[in-house]
């Protein structure tokens, strides 16, 4: 039974870490995306060059999020092996201290005497566990695989390219030319509202606010990249 309650909480554990790799890759990848088609639009540039800034976009700062999502939790990972190793050079050089540790755990969870100390004598009586509930509970440390870390990242990488490349999409098509502009924001807008509302997964706000809290960051994100294209055209122009 705890071999089966262990799996099934590793699987709710991995897809949560998942669903936030996703959004986090998603959400940076509209955004980004499509105030660089906001601001070029602005200037009034060509498709063509449109999508080569689009794809240089996408490309690179997919490259940045996902690196950065592995460095990130690769970090995380050494740095729970180095305190796992610290602790349990500590249970065997000084048990007795540990033990008190635990002890004051089991205390400040409402365990009185021989329930403290029968709690106490289960923990430590095996190494491993022993270490596993010092990490947990004295250092508020969670394991995090090595193999997560690149996992992580490749997620994160691919939720970024297929959510950037999206508003490029209307530029891709010749016969789209006139209404590309307008094609590209109603994507983004959609992309912007469900990505927003799958954050509902991970708090426990309303989809239909967390949606329109990102579709208003988005669209104000966008609406400033646009002023500034349009402006910047303009000096160029009286420059000229």
């Amino acid at each position: 039974m705890d071999n089966i309650f262990s799996k099934t909480v590793g699987e709710k554990s991995a897809i949560g870490q998942y669903l936030a790799d996703i959004i986090l890759g998603a959400n940076d990848g509209i955004i980004t995306t499509f105030v660089v088609v906001a601001g070029a639009i602005g200037a009034s540039l060509s498709p063509t060059v449109i999508l080569i800034i689009g794809f240089a976009n996408v490309l690179g700062d997919a490259t940045s999020m996902g690196f950065g999502n592995y460095l990130g939790q690769k970090s995380q990972a050494d740095y729970y092996r180095g305190q796992r190793k610290r602790e349990e050079r500590e249970v065997e050089e000084t048990p007795q201290d540990e033990s008190k540790d635990v002890k004051n755990i089991f205390e400040s969870w409402g365990f009185k005497d021989k329930d403290a100390d029968r709690a106490v004598q289960i923990v430590t009586s095996d190494k491993k566990v022993w270490v596993d509930f010092m990490m947990r509970e004295e250092l508020g440390i969670v394991e995090t695989p090595a193999s997560q870390a690149t996992k992580s990242g490749l997620v994160t990488f691919g939720a970024f390219v297929i959510a950037g490349v999206v508003p490029l999409v209307p530029f891709l098509v010749p016969s789209w030319s006139e209404t590309a502009p307008l094609i590209s924001t109603i994507l983004a807008a959609i992309e912007l509202f469900v990505i927003g509302s799958l954050r509902s997964l991970m708090t426990s706000v309303s989809w239909i606010k967390s949606g329109v809290e990102m579709l208003l960051v988005g669209a104000l994100a966008g609406s400033l990249a646009y002023l500034v294209g349009l402006i910047l055209e303009r000096v160029v122009e009286s420059l000229v």
